[in-house]
């Protein structure tokens, strides 16, 4: 039998939709979109840890952190905050079907009006070290080149050649930009598959993305209809592939 590893990442927009009094809570059909994805691991980014003013407004806001209230039964989760606000803060976060064997993070701020940083889990996954790097990138695009810059130069004394390693998460590169630095770091998407993500309800571009390096890839699966558009402004992408 085939060993596989399905990552699937997806932003959640902090598990809330819309704006103003028309915002509704979504994060309790995340929490079963979460379960349907059915992947090995789920990188998540826009993860509340906390947030004073939506628990108040919100008959139904979870007592847990967002990172663990979306935790399937059976996985572990690693969250980290990324960005501090006066009502709260959010992150990156992880969860795993595998034992996670260490955790990391890096800031990765490229200015002060963007928060922004660096998961790194190490699973074992099918009695293998597998590294995940959770990502979310900054708005302007010569931020997101420093910043990928930044995780390539990470790579190097962390993750070791032999030892595989995912990088995943809303990049918000419009038109695969960054894909040839990506590439030449050792880590492949799936080029040539139509990845559409964003936004949500008529998705027009890719924002998200997995690369892999030391993985063989089998496919990629975005679930669309009416209920996954509703949840958040991003689609989840899932990856599969051969350990």
């Amino acid at each position: 039998m085939t060993a596989t590893l399905r990552v699937a990442t997806y932003n959640i927009h902090k598990g809330v939709q819309g704006l103003g009094f028309t915002r509704r809570l979504e994060i309790h059909n995340i929490g079963h979109a979460v379960e349907q994805l059915d992947a090995d691991i789920v990188c998540l980014q826009e993860v509340r840890k906390l947030h004073r003013r939506e628990e108040r407004y919100f008959t139904r806001w979870p007592e847990l952190p967002q990172a663990e209230f979306l935790t399937p039964e059976g996985y572990e989760s690693v969250y980290q905050t990324n960005a501090t606000t006066r009502h709260g803060e959010h992150g990156n976060a992880l969860l795993s079907r595998w034992p996670v064997i260490s955790r990391g993070h890096e800031d990765m701020s490229d200015h002060k009006f963007e928060q922004r940083g660096l998961l790194h889990v190490e699973v074992l996954a099918h009695k293998r070290p597998i590294h995940i790097i959770v990502l979310h990138l900054g708005l302007i695009p010569g931020s997101r080149v420093r910043q990928i810059e930044q995780v390539v130069g990470f790579l190097k004394p962390e993750v070791p050649r032999r030892e595989a390693v995912v990088v995943a998460g809303d990049f918000n590169d419009w038109g695969g930009k960054l894909r040839a630095t990506m590439n030449a770091a050792g880590l492949k998407d799936f080029v040539g598959e139509r990845q559409l993500t964003y936004p949500s309800r008529l998705p027009l571009t890719q924002l998200d993305y997995v690369y892999a390096r030391g993985l063989k890839p089998l496919g990629v699966h975005i679930p669309r209809g009416r209920i996954w558009w509703r949840m958040s402004d991003h689609l989840p992408l899932s990856a599969e592939f051969k350990v």
